[in-house]
């Protein structure tokens, strides 16, 4: 199964944090990345957190849909 990616400023609108939070978590082991051939940065929208402090707790769960172009009914 393909893992879903997003770029950062869509990681950051989903979330609700800043360029800079996002940029930090990578390093902390909060969430999980990959760079394109061009060097941009994907965020894997799996390993979005809601709470940094709470790495149990997934992100709202309207993520997936949210990131698929589609709204929660």
């Amino acid at each position: 199964m393909e893992r879903k990616t997003i770029s950062i400023m869509k990681a950051c609108e989903l979330v609700g944090v800043s360029r800079r939070t996002i940029y930090n978590w990578p390093s902390s082991g909060k969430i999980e990345y990959v760079r394109t051939a061009g060097g941009s940065v994907r965020i894997f929208v799996d390993t979005l957190w809601r709470d940094p402090h709470r790495a149990d707790q997934p992100a709202v769960e309207g993520v997936w849909h949210q990131a698929e172009g589609r709204t929660r009914a």
